[in-house]
This record gives structure tokens, C-alpha cells and sequence, in this order.
């Protein structure tokens, strides 16, 4: 990290005009949550024995488990690679993973028709299974989150420890509790950023598996047997330009001066990643000849074109330009362009290019769904709003900062 930089509370007012918007549609999401829980699903969505999933898998769960995968790519580059410039943004990509992933596992626990069974695969392993593999590694890799996050709390607590009345007598052992973790961690933290880089390439890719299995019920636009591998691809592509988007929303909500020369930076390194994918998904399509298909003109191929084209060839032309990276304005349009068209990319494979046998009618989202995706998400923006107000997340010059502590986080000082 730059030497004048240092992670802080943000010291900002929480509650402004845009915060009410979110309150508002979060509350207004939470009562069609509500009605779910107490309904079912059909009371709130268009969902059917034909159509078990729809909106919140193809988004809140799938969508959502590639926009977090910022967590763990910036942690390869921070901590494995060594890559000491970029550690300004490590605790902000930590937290955006660590909230995404949590509200992956809500999405999942409120979309399966018996969430009071969500317990079942901890105890019940069937390892012939791809969603089981989903889920057994997605609710690893969220406690190696919270287990990262940990740090954070130590230093943002340590030493001002103020338990009010009756509670004063534990301000000296949680005080002392605290140290003990902080020292703890500050040995053992490589193995769980290992294990989180490792568990997230395995879900990641386990997500494209779940549709392989599919088969004939999909699109052949989209059906191939390389689909693992395109998962994990865009997710890795999806990584940076995720961090690059949430730093600089971030910076314009709480007035900050944007960190351009590490952003710039990050931006370099999305342009050979995104090519990657590119090849591969375009060197599969003329491999199995599928590019026959875009000839007709339907959903199907609209929306295949719009995902590649828009969410990939374009910003992979952007990021190619030096003054794109150079542009604020410019650099978070293609990071923006690059999540877009990874929502895309999960959106029709879980949705569009899924057809059910025997089909009668079709799906669109209900507005109840659509209430609940929105919420999540506005929900999820508050948190992150709390989050860095209370923890040393965002990085500040240092004559803002808080006074130093004997225990900083690894990698944060």
C-alpha cells in the first residue's frame, strides 16, 4: 500500500436522500420476502412445476456468485502474486465478495420450495452431485470470508474496547480476546487465503456443470461441454472490473479522490483475461458450428449477440485504449460493460436458453420477484455503506487516518 495511505473508518453521515431510496425498496422487498415465507412461492412469483427457477437463481444466486469473484482475484493478486501496489484495494474487494457471497447463500435459502430443509447437504453428501459441490464450497469459501474480515475487527477494536453499565467487567477479557485472534490470524491468514482462491475456481466452474447436465433442455447457443471452463472464465473476467466499479462508486458517495493510478492499473490487466474467454467461447461455437444459429432471428440469438457483443467485445476493445484506462468516466463505462454482460451471460443460460420438456406457456419475473431482487440489492448497498463506516475498509491519506495500532491487518498498513 502507497505509504501515506492508511484503511479508516469513513466518518460521513449515513443517512442521505439516495439511502432513503434504498431504505424504501429494500422495506418494500422484505414484504413480498415476507409474503414468500408465509404464502409460498406461487403467492410472489411466476414460478411453476415447469419453471422451478427463474429471476432470483438466474441473478441473486448465479449472477451474484460471479459479481463476487472480485474477492478472490484480488486476493491472488494482492497476497499470492505479492503485488504490494494493489493493497488499497484488497479490503474493499474483501467486503464487496464477503456481502455479495452472503446474500448468494439468502437468495438460495429463499428460493428452494423448502428452505427449512436449506440444512440438508451439511449432513446428507451426495458427491455425485454438481449442486452439492455448489454448495458445500460456496458456504466454505463464505465462512473464509468472514474469517478474512476478522482482522478488521480487531484492529478497528483493539485497545477501545467500551462496554457500557453493567457489561464494563468484559471490556478487559474481549479486549484481550481480541489480541489473542489478531496474532492468530496474522500467523494462519495465508492457508484461508488459499483455500478461498482454490474454493472459489471450484464453484465457480461447478455452476456451468449444473447446466451441462441439462442437456437438450438448453440452447445450443449456449449448451457445450466446455460451459465449466466459460464460467469460471468470465468470473475470473469479471473480477477487476467489479473492483474497478465499486471503488469508484464508493469514492463518488463519500467525496473521496479516486485511487486512478492503481485503478488504471487493474483496468490494464481485464483486456487479456477478457480475451481469453473471448477465444474460448467464440473457438467452442465454431468448433460445434452453433454460429448457425444466430442466423435466426429470435430471443435466443438477440440475446446471445447483446451478451458477447456488448458485455465482452466492446469493453475488451476499451480497456484496450489507453485513454480509457486514463478516464474516469470512460474506464468505469467498461467495467460496467464487463458486469453487464457477465449478468447477461447467467441470465440466459439459467433463463432464456432453458426450455423445459413438454413446455405450455412461458416465464417472465413477477413483480414480486423483481421487488425482492431490487431489495437484495439495496440492502446489500447499505451494508456496505455501514460496514465501511464502522471498519478501517476504504484506504485514506494518512493524516486523516486514525492513530496506528500495534495491530494492523497484514497487508493493510
Amino acid at each position: 500500500m502507497h505509504p501515506n495511505m492508511k484503511p479508516t473508518p469513513i466518518k460521513a453521515k449515513f443517512f442521505t436522500p439516495g439511502v432513503f431510496v434504498l431504505c424504501l425498496l429494500a422495506l418494500n422487498g422484505l414484504v413480498f420476502l415476507a409474503g414468500r415465507f408465509f404464502f409460498g412461492l406461487g403467492s410472489v412469483t411466476n414460478l411453476n412445476d415447469q419453471y422451478p427457477w427463474g429471476l432470483w437463481i438466474a441473478v441473486d444466486v448465479a449472477a451474484g456468485v460471479a459479481l463476487a469473484a472480485g474477492g478472490f482475484t484480488t486476493a491472488a493478486l494482492g497476497h499470492i502474486l505479492h503485488r504490494e501496489d494493489f493493497h488499497v484495494i484488497l479490503r474493499p474487494a474483501l467486503l464487496t465478495a464477503m456481502l455479495g457471497y452472503t446474500f448468494v447463500a439468502i437468495g438460495v435459502f429463499v428460493d428452494i420450495g423448502r428452505w427449512y430443509f436449506i440444512w440438508h447437504p451439511l449432513i446428507m453428501w451426495n458427491g455425485s452431485s454438481a449442486l452439492f459441490e455448489v454448495g458445500i464450497c460456496v458456504m466454505i469459501y463464505m465462512t473464509v470470508l468472514y474469517i478474512e474480515f476478522l482482522p478488521l475487527v480487531t484492529e478497528r477494536f483493539i485497545g477501545k474496547v467500551n462496554l457500557p453499565g453493567a457489561l464494563r467487567f468484559l471490556n478487559r477479557p474481549v479486549d484481550t480476546l481480541l489480541r489473542l485472534l489478531d496474532r492468530g490470524l496474522g500467523k494462519t491468514m495465508f492457508v484461508f487465503i488459499i483455500a478461498g482462491v482454490v474454493l472459489s475456481t471450484l464453484h465457480q466452474s461447478s455452476l456451468g456443470t449444473l447446466m451441462v447436465i441439462a442437456g437438450p433442455k438448453m440452447h445450443p447457443l449456449w449448451q457445450t461441454p466446455v460451459l465449466p471452463l466459460l464460467f469460471l472464465l468470465s468470473a475470473i473476467s469479471v473480477g477487476f472490473p467489479m473492483v474497478i466499479f465499486e471503488s469508484m462508486l464508493a469514492s463518488r458517495s463519500f467525496g473521496l479522490k479516486l485511487e486512478m493510478d492503481v485503478l488504471s492499473k487493474l483496468g490494464s490487466s481485464v483486456a487479456p483475461i477478457l480475451g481469453v474467454y473471448l477465444a474460448f467461447k467464440l473457438g467452442d461455437m465454431f468448433i460445434r458450428e452453433t454460429f448457425l444459429y444466430l442466423q435466426e432471428l429470435n430471443t435466443a440469438s438477440v440475446m446471445w449477440t447483446v451478451e458477447v457483443v456488448l458485455g465482452v467485445i466492446v469493453p475488451l476493445r476499451m480497456f484496450l485504449s489507453r485513454a480509457v484506462l486514463r478516464s474516469p468516466v470512460l474506464l468505469f463505462t467498461a467495467s460496467a460493460l464487463v458486469i453487464l454482460g457477465v449478468a447477461l451471460n447467467r441470465i440466459n443460460n439459467f433463463v432464456v436458453a432453458y426450455t423445459p420438456p413438454y413446455e405450455f406457456g412461458s416465464y417472465f419475473p413477477s413483480i414480486g420477484e423483481l421487488s425482492v431482487t431490487i431489495g437484495f440489492t439495496s440492502l446489500l448497498v447499505l451494508m456496505y455503506r455501514a460496514y465501511v463506516m464502522i471498519f478501517p475498509v476504504i484506504s485514506l491519506p494518512d493524516s486523516a487516518s486514525a492513530p496506528k495500532t500495534k495491530y494492523a491487518i497484514r497487508g493493510g498498513k
